[in-house]
């Protein structure tokens, strides 16, 4: 399998397979709100589309990265979102990063966002389709970000060689910025078990697939 790693800057041409990696912590919470039961999650362009939303769908879930805010439900964080039931609803979420990259490569034939909770998962996805070719969008500080790089090349060499040892790309998204931004609590929004949750390898079973429906990017978990 050829990988490529690219920020979403970096994105000139629609990849054929895309993988949208965001550890800290869009699709960690993605994988958590499945975990709860949600039907779906939309990704929204913007808070305003993700507010117009839930203006037309009260019954919906709207999540965005920081603080809480009018109209929102709920904020980026697995932590603080285990405890809510979502059984049967949809999720809207919209984050600075992980949401931006999973749009980026709409059009893509293929795109799955991951986490290191749903990293086997989405490498068994990418072995039974046969991917000759992955782009791996890297979506933290412009394509730099250290756990989302470690997560990307981890699920890429576990795609080729499924005895590839978690330690050392664990060490280094714990070892991270972000994690260390999300420890001291600088990032508003956040609970003190959002990086020990963000680093558990393989606690859900699940890839997450995401796809156009009519107007709209949505999410959804795929079981093999």
């Amino acid at each position: 399998m050829d990988a490529r790693f690219l920020g979403i800057v970096d994105l000139v041409e629609t990849p054929s397979v895309a993988v949208v990696v965001d550890v800290m912590r869009a699709y960690t919470v993605a994988a958590w709100a499945f975990a709860q039961g949600a039907e779906k999650i939309v990704l929204a362009e913007s808070l305003d589309e993700a507010l117009a939303l839930k203006a037309r769908h009260p019954d919906w879930v709207a999540l965005k990265d920081g603080p809480p805010a009018p109209g929102f439900d709920a904020v980026n964080s697995p932590a603080l979102l285990r405890s809510i039931d979502l059984g049967g609803r949809t999720v809207v979420q919209k984050t600075t990063a992980g949401t931006v990259g999973a749009l980026a490569v709409k059009e893509a034939s293929l795109v799955l966002c991951a986490g290191f909770v749903v990293a086997e998962a989405t490498a068994r996805l990418l072995r039974t389709r046969d991917c000759a070719g992955v782009t791996f969008v890297v979506t933290g500080e412009d394509g730099h970000a250290e756990e989302d790089l470690a997560c990307a090349q981890y699920i890429a060499r576990r795609t080729t060689e499924a005895g590839t040892d978690p330690a050392e790309f664990l060490r280094r998204a714990a070892k991270s910025r972000a994690a260390e931004e999300l420890a001291e609590g600088v990032r508003r929004g956040s609970h003190p078990d959002d990086v020990a949750l963000c680093l558990e390898l393989d606690r859900f079973p699940f890839a997450m697939v995401a796809t156009q429906e009519d107007t709209l990017m949505v999410l959804r978990p795929h079981t093999i």
